[in-house]
């Protein structure tokens, strides 16, 4: 059976705007999230249908999509309702690196760029063979803890967790970054403290990370930890931009907190 390539795509994840726009079809792209960051130029050129967990269905509706793209159990209450409106869904539940490069192939199989989809994986596994190059010449790997929220605080995702390993980083909670669920990678000041890391990167989803809030809460100024913030854009959102804007971040953090520190 011949499958019918989209021609109409509403996204309401952020990642699958930037893939699609990479292997040059944003033409099949409908209508986009309203946190789409990357590229720029998406923002001006479509509209803007969804936020990352809500949605109007007029909205969507009025786009006339052929197929709406969603992101992780958080969105799928929302491709559960275009379903229901008689709408062709599709949802990426990946958490690791490999499954970014499964996406890009995945789309570009989708919009006949499979070319192109390949071409792209290489460049991204291109730049994870030069971080991870960069991070064996660290003086060793420094402890990591990567914040993700902060109310309740929840540790880093399965992809921030390989990235710190891949730029020469320990992430202190990499066994439950692997955890499905949000809720399952809560952690507590206690456990944060008790691994005593040396570096916390913030990326609070969506709000600007506040290092003197870090610093405020008991126990946290005595660490003597260097603090950085990385844009949820760049790494919170699993696709290209996770690698090449996230990743190089990271890794710059790392050289800093060596250039910057007696050890």
């Amino acid at each position: 059976m011949t499958v019918k390539t989209p021609q109409r795509i509403a996204c309401l994840s952020t990642e699958a705007v930037d893939i699609l726009y990479r292997l040059g079809a944003q033409d099949h792209i409908a209508g986009i999230s309203g946190y789409t960051v990357y590229p720029p130029g998406a923002r001006q050129e479509k509209p803007k249908i969804s936020g990352f967990t809500s949605m109007k269905l007029e909205k969507i509706l009025a786009v006339e999509p052929d197929l709406v793209i969603g992101f992780s159990d958080l969105q799928k209450p929302l491709l559960a309702e275009c379903e229901a409106a008689g709408l062709a869904t599709l949802l990426f539940d990946h958490r690791d690196l490999a499954g970014i490069h499964g996406m890009v192939r995945q789309l570009g199989a989708l919009v006949n760029r499979q070319e192109q989809a390949e071409s792209l994986c290489s460049q991204l596994q291109q730049t994870q063979y030069e971080i991870a190059a960069a991070g064996r010449l660290l003086p060793r790997r420094p402890r990591v803890y990567f914040e993700e929220w902060d109310e309740p605080m929840i540790c880093g995702i399965g992809w921030v967790s390989e990235i710190i390993t891949l730029a020469g980083g320990q992430d202190v909670f990499a066994e439950q970054s692997r955890a499905g669920f949000a809720k399952q990678r809560i952690v507590s000041a206690e456990d944060i403290l008790a691994r005593r890391p040396e570096l916390i990167l913030g990326s609070w989803c969506g709000k600007r990370f506040v290092p003197d809030k870090v610093l405020a809460r008991p126990g946290f100024a005595e660490l003597g930890a260097h603090l950085m913030e990385i844009k949820s854009a760049d790494i919170l959102a699993p696709g290209p931009s996770a690698i090449e804007r996230g990743a190089r971040q990271v890794l710059a953090a790392f050289q800093n907190y060596f250039k910057n520190s007696s050890d």
